[in-house]
């Protein structure tokens, strides 16, 4: 029997850790989670349970009524009790508590998505007709400010490459590592720039997924779905170079088939990957905290100042909806839209 892969082990990790959760929560949620099992990613499905743990915990400790009884015996009859009020302070309440002595702090993206589990909790029970109010859709959503993109300018990112190829400004300690991780290195960095991948997907490649002959590497996004993603000769050149490497490296029992391995030969985690980008990029810029998904950002703003076809980024970046790419990208459209200005002529010369 073959052994699971990568995404399937997480998979595996996130339902299990939303079913220790679920015994948290009121017994009438199950229905909940039994009712979306079939449309809602297991990664998606433990957001969810955090937020109701969280949401349930915040109305257990302030509601009267709720107070005098056990979370796990919440009658499905108090959701008609929650009023817009309650969401409301419970929204507020996740501004800034404190959950097991550690402080927990949500700005407008947290609260929005908070918010966003309460309505879909709630339209699930009031479809079924299990409930009579949905005071959800009386608290407005969280109004959004838009941010500037943190990303690496062209420059930027020659140095980059060019710090992790020859290693110049690192320290001697960081260089002794640096000597037997630099093509690994070297190979993800320009992958994640070459091609605009999520960490998630970088770390969960298999050797099997990589694809010499047309270039592409088969890699799976949010929600599951598989698409193969093409790479240039850059990330081709850096890859084929890691892959001889590669291919004489022994990986612990487990991880054979990971394509990029950690130092003690096991699937390197996005928690090492976002270690080293911040290494590496710490020595190229101190105004701006490069992270691996401003390396996707990086690749995603290039692509659109090449292209200006903000469906071919939105395709390539694996996003679902094209208004997710255009929230991102809105500076590079101004962008075009002041070249725009002087590209129709009134009066010939």
């Amino acid at each position: 029997m073959p052994e699971n892969t990568y995404h399937e082990n997480q998979d595996k990790h996130n339902i299990e850790k939303m079913r220790a959760i679920l015994m948290d929560l009121p017994l009438f949620c199950a229905k909940f989670f039994r009712g979306i099992e079939n449309v809602t990613a297991a990664r998606t499905k433990l957001a969810y349970a955090y937020d109701l743990r969280t949401f349930f915990e915040f109305m257990h400790e302030n509601n009267p009524y709720l107070r005098k009884m056990e979370i796990r015996d919440f009658p499905i009859s108090c959701l008609d009790q929650i009023t817009r009020d309650d969401i409301e302070e419970y929204l507020d309440y996740c501004s800034l508590y404190e959950k097991d002595g550690v402080e927990k702090q949500n700005r407008e993206n947290g609260k929005k998505r908070k918010l966003s589990t309460l309505r879909s909790f709630y339209k699930y029970f009031y479809i079924a007709e299990l409930v009579k109010t949905n005071p959800t859709l009386l608290v407005p959503m969280p109004k959004i400010h838009e941010k500037n993109i943190v990303r690496l300018d062209s420059d930027e990112t020659a140095t980059l490459l060019e710090l992790v190829e020859q290693g110049a400004r690192l320290t001697p300690s960081e260089k002794k590592f640096h000597e037997k991780t630099k093509v690994r290195d070297l190979a993800m960095l320009t992958l994640l720039l070459g091609t605009g991948i999520r960490v998630s997907e970088c770390v969960g490649l298999d050797l099997g997924d990589v694809d010499f002959r047309n270039n592409g590497i088969k890699v799976r996004r949010k929600g599951g779905k598989e698409q193969i993603v093409y790479f240039g000769d850059e990330v081709e050149e850096a890859l084929q170079a890691y892959m001889e490497q590669r291919h004489h490296t022994i990986p612990q029992t487990g991880h054979e088939e990971a394509l990029f391995l950690s130092l003690q030969n096991r699937r390197i985690s996005i928690k090492s990957v976002e270690n080293l980008v911040k290494k590496y990029a710490s020595k190229v810029t101190t105004m701006k905290k490069i992270t691996p998904h401003k390396l996707r950002s990086t690749y995603g703003t290039s692509l659109y100042r090449e292209t200006g076809d903000i469906y071919l980024v939105a395709d390539v970046l694996g996003h679902s909806d094209v208004n997710t790419t255009k929230k991102h990208y809105a500076a590079q459209e101004e962008d075009n839209r002041r070249r725009a200005a002087n590209m129709v002529h009134l009066r010939k010369d």
